[in-house]
């Protein structure tokens, strides 16, 4: 990957973080750049994606869809179903989503210690200061909250020297995507029983979606020296092969039919058990 020159005279003390901003940019596009970035690359990287171009399911990398898909439902609409290289749940995702993804050298955050909980603990207080005044933002569990409801679903993967954190805003969502997701069996103990729509809320009725890139563009640049990455990001290296990927329809086919066959998998990364939408 081709990548300016970073200045090191800014912010000087702080750690470098690359920017990049996308709109649009379809999803399994950009699982597969964060890929790469985390095995390949030693640098640390932010990336913020403002919408996926079409309705997709993401599962995680041990998610099975016969206990998270209405797999008849999504075949009969012709849903896109990736299961991504990291840990978590499963997420429905469209035009709606807001995307933020870190990928960090083990060193990025002082004293911040490689395992989930001090990860999603960090993010939170990063995020507690882009929603000061916009509502009662909590970390509950593995989710971000607005009171109960939740708007953001984390996951995570953590390799020796390196982690990366990335969230599923829901700024918006179709009601009608909610009906693909079964109730998972792991469900966090705030939930209560509560159905998806009850479950979740949109960021929109808190604070506008520009408000909220820029405020979150505005809390990174408190604890790295950010530079926005004006290289083209997805000139990727033709030798990486990602274990991100589209199941078949004749997988969701056999699920639909009763048999779940077990689908080899490139190396997977350390999953976190952080439970998305």
């Amino acid at each position: 990957m081709n990548r300016m020159t970073i200045p090191q005279t800014r912010n000087v003390g702080l750690p470098l973080m690359n920017l990049i901003r996308l709109k649009g940019i379809p999803i399994l596009q950009q699982l597969h750049l964060e890929e790469q970035l985390l095995r390949t690359s030693y640098d640390n990287w932010c990336i913020i994606n403002d919408g996926t171009n079409s309705p997709n399911i993401v599962m995680g990398i041990s998610g099975k869809p016969a206990e998270l898909l209405d797999v008849d439902l999504v075949l009969r609409d012709q849903v896109p179903v990736i299961k991504r290289f990291t840990g978590g749940g499963t997420v429905t995702v469209d035009n709606g989503t807001i995307f933020v993804t870190f990928i960090c050298n083990r060193d990025a955050v002082p004293c911040l210690q490689l395992y989930p909980r001090p990860i999603m603990s960090w993010s939170s207080q990063l995020y507690s200061r882009v929603f000061q005044g916009f509502g009662d933002f909590h970390l509950r569990e593995n989710d971000y909250v607005f009171g109960n409801r939740k708007f953001g679903g984390n996951a995570q993967s953590i390799t020796k020297n390196r982690w990366i954190h990335h969230t599923s805003f829901l700024w918006d969502y179709e009601v009608r995507n909610m009906a693909y997701l079964k109730l998972p069996k792991r469900v966090p103990e705030y939930r209560l029983a509560r159905d998806h729509l009850e479950f979740i809320c949109r960021m929109k009725d808190y604070m506008p979606r520009s408000v909220f890139i820029d405020k979150t563009v505005e809390a990174i640049s408190t604890e790295f020296s950010v530079k926005s990455e004006q290289t083209d990001p997805f000139k990727t290296n033709s030798k990486f092969v990602p274990s991100t990927r589209l199941l078949t329809r004749q997988e969701l086919e056999e699920v639909a039919l009763g048999s779940q066959p077990e689908s080899p998998l490139s190396e997977s990364l350390s999953p976190c058990p952080c439970n998305e939408i």
